[in-house]
């Protein structure tokens, strides 16, 4: 049976804050204003990054205290507001306290460039840094792309009525929107979920009517994108990076020559993807596939498409995940049994998924679940990003974040695990529909994100000199789909730019998780030749992505991200998940003749 909206699990966030007018909430929000006023009165007091400023290891160390205090208490609770906006954007009272809370977030980031500053000029071993040496190395490279103080604090406060208001734009507009698919009318999350539909006809009319929703707000969209990425791309300049691409690099923690590296491999793979493309469009039996075909489940011979309800994709979770690593099946269990998890599509919610930190190594997780493999395994990759943040718990909060490069890595190897434990127990018949899942997700993370960073650099390289019109997006969105998806497709998506908020609020939100998956397939093949005395290392590494370049941190592992033949390591994986598919389809077809 499968799940209707109302069945399907709601999390729970008063045991974070029981509402806004709370004893806890109030409490917490004076505490945020009290901490940050204490830390403006420490670096007043010590000089932080002015003339005759103190540099000793005293004043290191209690500096860091502070800002690890300041970021465990905001960071609770400005997460339990985000996901109050995103689960609902018509709570009113939420929105104003979040924008609130912005304000006084942006009294702290005016205070970064003296921080910055003052940690670029500590010498590591002078004060003993220890853990906290890649703070001090990277505040070095910050400062070399800072402005002047004045005119970075300017920006700050700019950035609330400037980027950060087109990120709000696109958000809420988008959690409103709705499209009338066959008479019925529908959130636009819940219109893109039709793109799972096994009938054409539904799939295709979703496609149609969401083209015609995102093109009736072509112009706030188009709006919020050149705003954004027109404030991104001024302050990069002004900052002196060497073009758009060169601050996500430093961010994600990576080289020039890894990224290459990883990118050249995705697009050499293209055509084993369009091989997977062409054997679908077969079993759909179509000459191509239509756009709205990419998440359509296939016509198994023999049989009706697996429908997995919410608590067989539970079940197959948790009991796959204790196989692999009893503290990470435990961790699922905790999420589901203290409704970690919000997961029916409603109007006002934001689409996709995601895993949020609540402190102490809580999570919550959004998600839009429909009763398919593919919803499954999200549920399986949000929840190894809960258990990533687990294995954080006792990190520092300076040392907890660590690159997106890396912050996939626990979540492709729940994907995988599970994943690997459908194709081993399930019937043939069943195989083929978890198999083409997986490859479904795939395709989305090599070939979907390469054609997603193609347009974005193209949309850099031309908002650098004047606004784009929306067909102009959607231009430029049409020719990164054809360049990475091919002949494969008949029809496209104009409108991804519309679509996708990680292009509204990040920059190159794309490729990290094309070397996430990679990454982490790498590390499963690890796991297969060590087995359980793998899992202490993987721990390790999780606890550690806040402290280490990734670079770094591979090197540990025998790993060289500049070569091209480790990220054919974890890239043959998939193409030997192609092979399979293609053998398994013929296979039943030939048994069904």
């Amino acid at each position: 049976m499968s799940a209707t909206t109302s069945e399907l699990p709601t999390w729970d966030l008063d045991s974070l804050f029981p509402g806004l007018e709370s004893e806890a909430f109030l409490r917490t929000w004076q505490q945020v204003e009290a901490q940050l006023a204490e830390l403006r009165g420490f670096m007043e007091t010590h000089r932080i990054g002015k003339e005759g400023t103190a540099k000793d290891r005293g004043t290191f160390l209690e500096l860091v205290d502070r800002l690890n205090a300041f970021g465990d208490t905001l960071g609770p609770l400005y997460a339990y507001l985000v996901m109050r906006v995103d689960s609902n954007s018509a709570d009113s009272a939420a929105r104003a306290r979040l924008s609130e809370l912005e304000l006084v977030y942006l009294e702290f980031q005016k205070l970064r460039p003296r921080l910055q500053r003052w940690l670029a000029e500590l010498d590591p071993e002078e004060v003993q840094a220890g853990e906290y040496r890649l703070l001090l190395e990277e505040a070095r490279i910050q400062a070399a792309h800072m402005m002047s103080e004045p005119e970075e604090t300017l920006a700050a406060e700019l950035s609330l009525c400037g980027g950060r208001a087109w990120v709000k734009l696109h958000t809420h507009l988008t959690s409103q929107i709705t499209a009338r698919v066959n008479g019925e009318e529908l959130p636009i999350s819940a219109v893109r979920n039709l793109a799972m539909h096994p009938e054409e006809s539904v799939r295709k009319a979703a496609y149609q009517a969401e083209l015609q929703a995102w093109e009736a707000h072509r112009i706030p969209l188009s709006a919020a994108l050149n705003g954004y990425k027109g404030e991104v791309s001024t302050l990069n300049r002004r900052r002196g990076w060497e073009d758009d691409l060169a601050p996500a690099l430093f961010e994600n923690r990576i080289q020039r020559k890894t990224l290459e590296a990883l990118q050249s491999v995705m697009v050499a793979s293209f055509p084993y993807w369009r091989r997977y493309f062409a054997a679908k469009a077969r079993a759909l039996g179509k000459p191509q596939l239509d756009w709205w075909d990419l998440f359509a489940p296939l016509q198994v011979p023999g049989g009706s498409p697996r429908r997995w309800s919410w608590e067989e994709g539970r079940s197959f979770i948790l009991g796959h995940l204790a196989q692999f690593s009893p503290e990470a099946a435990a961790l699922a269990r905790q999420a589901f049994d203290e409704r970690w998890l919000d997961a029916p599509p409603r109007k006002g919610k934001t689409g996709g998924a995601y895993c949020m930190p609540v402190g102490r190594g809580a999570s919550r997780i959004l998600l839009n679940h429909e009763d398919s493999y593919e919803s499954v395994s999200t549920l399986a990759h949000e929840l190894g990003h809960a258990y990533h943040n687990h294995c954080l718990r006792e990190v520092p909060y300076l040392l907890r974040k660590g690159p997106m490069t890396l912050a996939e890595t626990a979540s492709i190897m729940n994907e995988t695990v599970i994943g690997e434990a459908a194709l081993k127990t399930l019937p043939p018949a069943e195989q083929l529909g978890v198999l083409e899942g997986s490859l479904q997700s795939a395709a989305q993370v090599i070939v979907d994100i390469h054609s997603r960073f193609l347009f974005e650099r193209a949309v850099f390289a031309k908002r650098r000199n004047r606004e784009l019109l929306p067909e102009e997006f959607c231009d430029l969105m049409l020719e990164a789909q054809r360049a990475t998806y091919g002949e494969a497709l008949a029809t496209y998506h104009p409108y991804m730019w519309a679509v996708k908020g990680h292009y509204y609020g990040a920059n190159f939100y794309n490729f990290p998780y094309a070397f996430g998956l990679l990454f982490g397939l790498a590390l499963y093949q690890r796991y297969l030749s060590e087995g359980q005395s793998f899992l202490p290392h993987y721990k390790a590494l999780l606890a550690s992505v806040g402290k280490h370049r990734a670079e770094e941190l591979a090197a540990r592992f025998g790993f060289d991200l500049a070569s091209e033949e480790f990220w054919w390591e974890g890239m043959r994986v998939l193409l030997r998940r192609i092979e399979r598919f293609e053998a398994l389809l013929g296979e039943l077809w030939k048994a069904h003749v």
